[in-house]
């Protein structure tokens, strides 16, 4: 038996990078996975189709991780389907660098609501199903510059540092 066998985990941001590695591991470690994309259907599927083929529950769901409606209807979807939620992995990240007196108030809302708004809309709303099982895990991916700081990402080191003390 495979160590999280009958697991059921979320992973945001999963098509791609880091994310696409954490699906693929649990995926391999026996877990039914549901992962997000915004973006790149085209990705999340061939990775669907890979994992599906070789035997693994894995499911693709687009979702706008920045939402709360778009997220409340992932965490539906996942409940109706599979009864449960174990895990829930928040990757989901995305940067639009610039200099600070250059930023955009887009740019920088983009960046804090992919990041770090998605993640309290995240743990909010798989919270209560998690609490009903009397268990749960919730993994919060952030960076190093969210404690060291980099030069030109002033909106995505507040995420990382705002998602440091949040994990905390």
């Amino acid at each position: 038996m495979k160590r999280l066998e009958g697991k059921v985990c979320i992973v945001t941001g999963g098509s791609r990078g880091i994310g696409e590695a954490i699906v693929r591991r649990l995926a391999a470690d026996g877990a039914v996975v549901y992962a997000t994309f915004n973006s790149g259907a085209d990705q999340a599927e061939a990775i669907s189709s890979e994992l599906t083929a070789l035997g693994h529950d894995v499911s693709f769901i687009q979702t706008n991780v920045a939402n709360e409606d778009s997220v409340k209807a992932l965490i539906e979807t996942v409940l109706t389907r599979s009864s449960r939620i174990d895990a829930v992995v928040n990757n989901a990240g995305v940067t639009k660098d610039n200099l600070l007196m250059r930023m955009s108030e887009a740019d920088w809302d983009f960046v804090i609501d992919t990041n770090l708004k998605s993640v309290f809309f995240m743990t909010k709303h798989s919270m209560r199903p998690m609490m009903s099982q009397r268990s749960g895990r919730i993994v919060n991916i952030s960076s190093v510059v969210g404690i060291t700081g980099n030069a030109g990402q002033a909106n995505y080191v507040a995420s990382k540092a705002g998602l440091i003390g949040m994990s905390k």
